[in-house]
């Protein structure tokens, strides 16, 4: 991927992102480095699986741009945005520390924003609502290590795929797409937080954990995933009027973005 040059970055008044992974091999840090030096925001929320412990666990892996993250986020909270870390089940650990603040970033089980047009988000990471992760945490495991296997799969055929100039391709979402049980889970997912969503009787909520970007109305509540950075490399956020938009960062056509280009012109998905 080539880098975005840009003189100025885009500017947002809320961005989402979460299950980066950082400390697993399938982690895309090079794009999330990318996306964080290009973009500025009022607010900042990391949805979950920002660590992945699990993955450490089986052997430590933490190379310089995985450490870059880190610096790049604890920057920007320094400076002035307003950092929410809500710990999912990856980085569960953090949730011994929730309702504390470390170097100007609240860690929070659940949170709240509301948007510049005035509708009331919720945000959690989701897994409480994953029947496995809730019922068989050894069948989780077994789960993770398969999608390993999967990631692993995906970086030989995108190094394949970067030698003859074509652009990155993931074969877990692809497949995700296909396979009906996996798109019954997801269905299943989105309808159970959206159900939650209304229980607390706020408009909307912003989740992460299933790695499947959406922003779609279920049962008049707005559901918004902002994906992932180990398969499409996604990001949501909201523009200054309020609009909510999924970046897909790892689409070619990011790669290289002209510096007048306003935010709103390269999001996807708009909802009005």
């Amino acid at each position: 991927m080539g880098s975005i040059y840009r003189m100025r970055p885009l500017k947002f008044r809320a961005i989402w992102i979460s299950d980066v992974h950082l400390g697993s091999k399938g982690c895309k840090a090079e794009f999330l480095l990318d996306f964080l030096k290009s973009t500025e925001s009022e607010y900042l929320y990391l949805v979950g699986d920002i660590i992945d412990i699990w993955a450490m666990r089986r052997g430590l892996y933490w190379p310089q741009t995985h450490n870059d993250v880190i610096r790049t986020v604890l920057g920007k909270a320094k400076h002035g945005t307003k950092v929410t870390y809500i710990p999912g089940n990856h980085d569960d650990r953090f949730r011994d520390y929730v309702g504390l603040t470390f170097g100007n970033v609240k860690l929070r089980m659940r949170s709240v924003h509301t948007t510049a047009d005035n509708r009331r988000l919720l945000m959690l990471h989701g897994d409480e609502f994953d029947h496995v992760i809730r019922c068989s945490k050894w069948l989780a495991l077994l789960g993770d290590h398969a999608y390993s296997f999967l990631l692993k799969l995906n970086r030989l055929v995108n190094y394949g795929r970067q030698k003859v100039g074509m652009p990155y391709w993931s074969i877990s979402a692809y497949l995700k797409q296909r396979v009906k049980n996996a798109v019954n889970v997801i269905s299943d997912f989105e309808e159970t937080v959206a159900a939650e969503a209304k229980r607390c009787k706020v408009d909307g909520l912003v989740c992460g954990h299933i790695h499947h970007a959406q922003i779609r109305q279920l049962n008049n509540v707005l559901y918004c995933n902002d994906g992932d950075w180990v398969e499409s490399c996604t990001a949501l956020v909201e523009t200054n009027d309020g609009t909510l938009q999924l970046l897909h960062w790892a689409d070619e056509k990011y790669s290289l973005i002209p510096e007048t280009a306003d935010a709103t012109a390269f999001a996807k998905n708009k909802v009005a």
